[in-house]
């Protein structure tokens, strides 16, 4: 068990300053893997940097309206983080049903930008680029981000 304890940097103090032992790491040599979202931290170590260009979208000729909205109703609720998949996958039922195919491809173009700029440009921690500054699209997510009406949001179904 020592050895195991060992490995992973955690030690047991050897001199008794109190009744009992205690296992201690040092925080100051390992700083937060795993930092929560809104936090410095996270928001720090989460940035996409401005010289890269946006994503370029795979092409996907003859594909037909309706499975491209059923591929972005699954991009939406498997992005790979939690945040992201929750936000964006009520949106993708609340909104997706009446968006035009051009709404459609734009949505598309914003699936393919990092999951956590999408989620931080939607609650507004960060301002967009340029590109996505002034569209209709990114300001729907970011009002269905802000759930002025308190709603509670769960997974859907796909």
């Amino acid at each position: 068990m020592f050895r195991q304890l060992a490995r992973t940097g955690f030690t047991l103090a050897t001199r008794r300053t109190t009744k009992e032992r205690c296992i201690s790491s040092t925080s100051r040599l390992f700083a937060d893997p795993w930092p929560l979202p809104h936090t410095p931290q996270h928001l720090a170590s989460t940035t996409t940097p401005s010289d890269i260009p946006p994503p370029a979208p795979l092409p996907r000729p003859n594909e037909s309206v309706d499975t491209l909205r059923a591929r972005l109703v699954y991009q939406s609720r498997k992005r790979g983080t939690l945040e992201s998949d929750l936000l964006l996958s009520t949106f993708a039922r609340d909104h997706l049903s009446t968006m035009s195919e051009a709404e459609l491809m734009e949505y598309d173009k914003l699936l393919d930008e990092p999951d956590w700029d999408i989620y931080y440009w939607a609650t507004s921690e960060r301002a967009p680029p340029e590109r996505w500054e002034k569209s209709p699209l990114l300001e729907k997510l970011k009002i269905h981000a802000r759930n002025e009406g308190k709603v509670v949001r769960v997974m859907p179904a796909l």
